[in-house]
Parts: structure tokens; sequence; C-alpha cells
């Protein structure tokens, strides 16, 4: 199989289920974002610090794979095989959120990214998550998304926030806080 089609020269795609659709069309947005996320949740995994997170950090990328497949799935073709998100995917990532918190002092400044390339590209996972959720959340305003991929999105945000700042502990550098000036 070759990787280049052509079918694609003309600015179209196609979603699963055989529609073409613009490439600029907030469902194609939407899927490339969350493709954009996965890479970035791949640089962290790269990362020596995270060896110990390595199975996690690839579950995480699973997950997204299946949104991404969801999001690319043409509405109403439910034959279409593809996995699906479930409540327990939320809950590990709450589970670690809860263990890592419980590691680091209680929050009493806004974080700046920044500190430690790691913990920068944390935080820039955590941009580009928050920014796949505004995607998504734009297309559910004009056609049905499951609302289980924002809730995962939005967990998993949280859970990269938490991630930078454990991080940072680990490496034992201070995190950079914001203090506005007065």
């Amino acid at each position: 199989m070759k990787i280049y089609t052509k079918t694609g020269d003309t600015g179209k795609t196609s979603l699963l289920g055989g529609r073409r659709v613009s490439k600029a069309d907030l469902r194609i947005d939407a899927y490339g974002t969350v493709d954009e996320l996965n890479s970035f949740i791949g640089l962290l995994k790269d990362q020596e610090i995270n060896k110990k997170r390595e199975d996690l950090l690839k579950e995480v990328q699973d997950r997204l794979f299946t949104i991404g497949a969801t999001l690319a799935t043409e509405p109403g073709k439910e034959n279409v095989k593809k996995p699906d998100l479930h409540e327990e995917d939320l809950t590990l990532l709450e589970k670690e959120i809860d263990e890592m918190e419980s590691l680091l002092t209680p929050l009493k400044h806004f974080i700046l990214p920044g500190g430690h390339q790691i913990v920068s590209f944390c935080h820039i996972a955590r941009t580009v998550c928050r920014r796949t959720e505004r995607c998504v959340i734009d297309l559910m305003e004009t056609e049905h998304v499951d609302e289980i991929i924002v809730k995962y999105l939005n967990r998993l945000s949280d859970y990269l926030f938490v991630l930078g700042r454990l991080i940072a502990q680990e490496l034992g550098v201070e995190e950079v806080t914001w203090r506005p000036r007065m």
C-alpha cells in the first residue's frame, strides 16, 4: 500500500464511512488536533524521567487514537468498527491525578510554564489538550459528539498539569509561579 493516494490533492478527505469533506471541516480540525496532542504525549512518554509512566502514557495515546477514530467517523455510520471510551478511562486518570497530588504541596499561586524543558513539554501538551477540547466542543455545537470525549480531554489536561508539577519536583526544580504586579 502506498502512503500517498492523491485523493486529498483537491483539499478533500474521506471520513470513516466514505463521505468526502473539506480538509478544513470542523471534524477534520478536531481529529487533527487530537493527532497533534497524541504526538506531544509521545514526546513526553519518550523522556527518561517518564519511564515509570510509559505504560500509562501509551494507554493515553491509545485512548487518543480511539477519540480520533470516533471523530473521523461519519455521523450516523454506527456500523463502522472502532473502539470506544469507557468511564474507567476517566477513573484511571482521576486515580493517577490523586496519587500525584498526594506527593505535592498544595498550590498557592498560579504556575507559569517553564523551569525545565520536560516540564515545558507537559505544559505544551496541556495547552494542546485544551485546544483539542475547544475544537471538539466547537464540533459538538453542529454535530453529535459523545460527551465522554470532552470529559476525557478535560481530565487529561488536568493530568498533564499535575504531571508537570510532579516532574518539576522529581527533577528538583522550583516551579515558576506567577506573581502579578500590583
